[in-house]
């Protein structure tokens, strides 16, 4: 399971970070060596006695860390040592993805281990009360269903759409400030809303496909289209929160009618929606993703025709946007990457065809690795703030 980043998400400063760092320090050595007295932090730790008596101090207070007295041992004088380590129940931050179609969480513990994740689909039109409801259900099966929610320090939520200032949000009727209230009401600690497919791309340049890129392009294929961007090290959300907004580039003049009221859009022909429409269309039998994945797998001419036709216009609009910014990883994801080969490949191959040719040797096309949990392990990442691809992300609680 990834690793995640320290505590205090909103502070920020030269003397905030030094100690953010001696409590990332002192968590660390709790985990590695397990419960340790004050005494033997210090050795560990190389702190000061001072520093070390002040972190433990809102360690504890925290509930991050907890301090037992074990009995004294024979024969011997003075109060027992106090031994400290990890409360393992209590959950420092919690991820919720509100997927068109699904909920997905994830949680981390006080060492920023994710300690579990879970999924539930849905029907999409599940007005938002139910969502909630479903959201907390799924949290409460974290560890064990021993997760301590009073413990939280915040929650990072992914939503479908553009999410710009507080007050704009998802296109189904429930606006992130709306979201936001009945999430901090429920849940009683602060929320952080942003796009659940820019949270996906941050989590796969942190942790999965592209982890350690400067420069990375996320695009997931799923019931709608979108991605994300990672320029310079750092993920990049746009002036508006409007960055990644791949599925609306156009790709051709017909009549398909876009969610976003458009024509043409790459979404009307490479989501999953489109592309069981296109399939029937030429004669296939499909109820669903999984009998047309299944078509695929089998062979079937037919399936493989719709998606090679779907995956020229997805190669030259990641063409296009290699050329406009020149990332060095391009991730697929999505229920649509599921497909494999006979997706990556007509991919790779209009990829090649449209990209400046200096560039046809540069550039990775892999496949994305953290599955449905994406969105909400970059939701946690953002709650952090800490992974240095946020360096320059803008970090609003709700």
């Amino acid at each position: 399971m990834p690793m995640l980043f320290g505590m205090h998400p909103h502070q920020d400063g030269p003397l905030a970070r030094l100690r953010r760092g001696h409590e990332d320090l002192v968590l660390e050595l709790l985990r590695k060596h397990g419960p340790l007295s004050r005494a033997e932090l210090g050795q560990h730790s190389g702190l000061s006695r001072t520093t070390l008596s002040d972190i433990v101090t809102e360690l504890i207070e925290s509930g991050a860390v907890v301090a037992t007295a074990p009995e004294a041992a024979p024969r011997r004088r003075g109060r027992p040592v106090e031994a400290l380590t990890l409360n393992p129940s209590a959950g420092q931050a919690i991820g919720i993805d509100f997927a068109r179609r699904a909920v997905h969480v994830s949680a981390v513990n006080v060492a920023h281990e994710v300690i579990g994740s879970a999924s539930e689909p849905h029907d999409p039109g599940l007005p938002w009360e139910e969502r909630i409801t479903l959201a907390e259900r799924l949290v409460g099966t974290l560890a064990d269903g021993a997760l301590r929610l009073g413990a939280l320090n915040a929650i990072g939520v992914g939503v479908v759409g553009p999410v710009g200032d507080p007050d704009s949000g998802p296109p189904d009727p429930c606006p992130s400030a709306d979201l936001t209230a009945l999430l901090r009401k429920r849940f009683e600690a602060p929320v952080l809303v942003d796009n659940n497919t820019r949270l996906a791309a941050l989590a796969e340049a942190t942790w999965g496909a592209a982890a350690g890129g400067q420069d990375v392009l996320y695009l997931r294929l799923s019931h709608g289209v979108g991605g994300g961007l990672v320029v310079g090290g750092s993920l990049h959300r746009g002036a508006y929160g409007l960055s990644g907004e791949f599925g609306h580039i156009a790709v051709e003049s017909g009549d398909g009618r876009c969610s976003c009221g458009a024509t043409g859009c790459l979404e009307t022909v490479a989501s999953v929606g489109a592309m069981l429409a296109a399939y029937r269309r030429a004669g296939g039998h499909a109820d669903g993703l999984a009998a047309l994945l299944g078509a695929l797998a089998a062979g079937d001419p037919v399936a493989l025709r719709t998606l090679e036709a779907a995956a020229v216009h997805i190669g030259t609009v990641l063409a296009a946007v290699c050329n406009a910014v020149g990332p060095g990883v391009i991730v697929l994801g999505g229920e649509l990457a599921a497909a494999g080969p006979p997706l990556f490949e007509p991919v790779e191959r209009a990829l090649r065809a449209h990209i400046m040719p200096i560039s046809r040797d540069r550039v990775d096309l892999r496949p994305a690795t953290l599955g449905e949990a994406g969105g909400a392990l970059g939701a946690i990442a953002l709650v952090l703030h800490e992974s240095p691809l946020l360096s320059h992300y803008p970090a609003r609680p709700g």
